[in-house]
């Protein structure tokens, strides 16, 4: 009889098996055993951190900084549980935001300049650390009820996310391996963490194959884009378009999603992609966990 041991690497626990002489079907057995939770592990780590977990940029590693962190990381939260976007900056949420502190479980800090050499008196005062806050699940379950929420616990559809970026005569669509594409895909992986969504993007083979340009993006229903990256596990269309406005100094971006036999249209004016991204992707978990129209009433 086979028996599993646990060992530790890192954060994560690691299934070690012993070697035993076995028959070839036991051993395909193992196989398909350890694919399978291959494949899982893979599809966890796409579908970002924990839902209860949130991480924000503070300066040094003082309890006034700290504070500020974790009422950012509370919003994020908050609308990664709930799948509801329209909760970033709701006033409702400044008096839970004063007292964030009372519902952390725990948190940890990562120096992103660590092996540099410190370069101010006090050490770590000033140095950049990514905070990393974990909340207590039934405290934060029960704010959203307070606010009228809920978890959103059901199957997150992974999103392909199709976008064209538009600066004067140059434009080009974001790819998973286009060197062009480098900033965008980034900042789009980490949207996608930070609303607890998983995404894929198109190849530039597969664009080419489908013959899918600027022009098929703005009219193709997500029925037809869908299929280009199904082996990716695609499972809805998210599709925008970032415009640079040079008297607004930053990116217009107009987004659609169909879903349950309608179609959803929202647009974010102004700002950086970063921010474009965080809205469309929590736009689209908006939609996808019933949480209303990202683009208005409805």
């Amino acid at each position: 009889m086979l028996e599993k041991q646990l060992g530790s690497h890192g954060d994560i626990d690691v299934i070690n098996w012993p070697v035993l002489r076995c028959s070839r079907a036991a051993r395909g057995i193992v196989l398909f055993l350890a694919a399978v939770l291959t494949w899982c592990a893979g599809a966890m780590a796409g579908a970002g951190s924990d839902l209860y977990q949130a991480q924000a940029i503070v300066t040094g590693q003082g309890e006034a900084n700290r504070i500020i962190g974790f009422a950012a990381c509370l919003e994020d939260v908050l609308i990664k549980v709930s799948g509801a976007q329209r909760l970033a900056g709701d006033p409702r949420l400044v008096t839970y935001k004063s007292k964030a502190k009372s519902f952390v479980r725990a948190f940890s800090y990562h120096d992103q300049m660590s092996g540099k050499p410190h370069r101010d008196e006090q050490g770590t005062r000033d140095r950049p650390y990514d905070l990393t806050v974990d909340f207590e699940e039934k405290k934060i379950d029960d704010v959203l009820k307070a606010l009228g929420l809920k978890p959103w616990r059901a199957h997150r559809p992974r999103l392909a996310v199709f976008v064209e970026m538009k600066q004067a005569a140059k434009s080009f669509i974001v790819t998973s391996d286009g060197k062009q594409s480098d900033l965008q895909r980034d900042a789009l992986l980490a949207a996608a963490d930070r609303r607890g969504m998983s995404i894929v993007l198109p190849s530039e083979a597969m664009l080419a194959q489908s013959n899918l340009g600027s022009a098929e993006l703005k009219s193709a229903p997500s029925s037809t884009l869908v299929p280009v990256t199904a082996d990716q596990g695609g499972e809805v269309a998210l599709i925008g378009q970032l415009v640079w406005d040079d008297r607004k100094l930053g990116w217009v971006s107009q987004w659609r999603i169909e879903w349950n036999g309608r179609t959803y249209r929202w647009r974010v004016r102004g700002g950086t992609f970063d921010e474009s991204f965080r809205r469309a992707i929590g736009g689209a978990a908006q939609v996808l966990s019933g949480n209303g129209n990202p683009g208005g009433r409805g």
